[in-house]
């Protein structure tokens, strides 16, 4: 099959969920013997065009503004794709599927898969018009896609309600990852094994970072955190440039929080291998990657009660009542001070998860089937009704 991957920044992935999910699939979609070009936006990564990993990458321009870039990108790509005659188009993300009415109504042989990664328009970051759009793109998705993949039960359950659509549940995934002893990266930000929690993440309102320092902060005064711990924020803002200087103004009179910027390869290999434990505060997801990352790492994770973590860890105990500061400070002291048996165990456990629902290996096998059903279903109308 020849596979067009659009809505994605680009490939490799340097930072977003999406990118890391579009970047593992294409992989894997090559070496069960597809041809899979990934679209890549020229600010995001080297804008020549080539291979990786057999992956075809080509560059497209955008007009690189927070409301134009992801749609200018796609209509572009959509182009192109349709002019190189792809089998599949696969949109990541509801914003991209807005046009995914082209290739249905100008090349219905093409199939047009579309990958709901989160409810977009619940984001902190988008005004009133913005969310308008982002509403009309979760209908395209559900409507104008042949058949539409939900990465979240929470996610199936909303297509289902809202939009009366029946999708498919495919999980994002996680690689094996083996965790390192060498420290060499880390050092430059002074860090030492098992001596800080950890957070990975784009820094924009919704994932919580502010709740973390908050809690963090109350902890230092109160004396009630080891002295030995520090906190460590690893990622950057994406158009939210005023809430990343929100953050690093609550945490300007505290040394021991640090913020290292977007981090990849061996030096996020580092910071997830000696973590004492990982923080996901986050008010809404899709399945979060890095949570998936650190259970793999071996790493423990404390996570909101959001519906999304509770369908990876239901244990109670690794969970605190979303964007409440108190109920955060109370598990992370008992992880940190108290429990360390009951942490192991459920690092054990947390391992066990990611390898039996979460496995890309398995995860492409399931969406190959996806592209297959819909290529052996007789072509129909251009756009379905509702």
């Amino acid at each position: 099959m020849r596979i067009a991957m659009i809505g994605q920044k680009g490939m490799p992935a340097k930072f977003g969920g999406v990118e890391r999910h579009v970047h593992e699939l294409s992989v894997r979609l090559v070496k069960v013997g597809n041809k899979v070009t990934v679209y890549s936006r020229k600010w995001y990564t080297n804008d020549k065009d080539g291979k990786i990993h057999g992956v075809t990458i080509k560059h497209l321009p955008s007009i690189r503004t927070k409301h134009l870039d992801a749609i200018t990108h796609s209509l572009l790509a959509t182009l192109d794709a349709i002019k190189n005659k792809s089998d599949v188009i696969h949109y990541h993300g509801v914003g991209p599927s807005l046009v995914s009415w082209i290739p249905r109504l100008f090349a219905p042989r093409i199939k047009v898969i579309t990958t709901f990664h989160s409810i977009d328009r619940k984001h902190e970051k988008w005004g009133l018009g913005a969310r308008l759009i982002l509403k009309i793109s979760e209908w395209t998705a559900c409507k104008f896609a042949h058949e539409t993949i939900v990465v979240s039960r929470t996610i199936e359950q909303y297509c289902r309600d809202v939009y009366d659509t029946q999708t498919t549940y495919i999980p994002n995934g996680a690689s094996e990852c083996r965790p390192t002893k060498k420290t060499d990266k880390i050092k430059k930000w002074g860090l030492k094994p098992q001596e800080y929690v950890l957070m990975v993440s784009r820094l924009i309102p919704h994932k919580g970072a502010h709740y973390l320092i908050d809690a963090y902060n109350e902890m230092c005064w109160e004396n009630s955190i080891p002295a030995n711990k520090k906190l460590v924020i690893v990622g950057d803002g994406h158009y939210t440039d005023s809430y990343v200087k929100r953050l690093k103004k609550m945490a300007a009179k505290n040394p021991d929080i640090i913020f290292t910027g977007f981090q990849t390869g061996k030096s996020l290999s580092q910071l997830y291998s000696h973590a004492c434990l990982m923080v996901h505060p986050s008010d809404n997801e899709g399945t979060p990657i890095s949570v998936l990352e650190a259970m793999s790492y071996g790493v423990p994770v404390l996570l909101s009660d959001i519906i999304e973590h509770r369908e990876i860890v239901s244990n109670p105990k690794f969970l605190f009542a979303r964007g409440d500061v108190e109920s955060l400070k109370e598990k992370l002291k008992w992880l940190l001070c108290s429990d360390k048996e009951a942490g192991a165990k459920q690092i054990k456990i947390n391992y066990a998860t990611v390898k039996q629902n979460y496995d890309w290996d398995n995860i492409v096998l399931d969406v190959v089937e996806v592209y297959m059903k819909q290529i052996l279903t007789p072509a129909c109308e251009p756009v379905p009704a509702e």
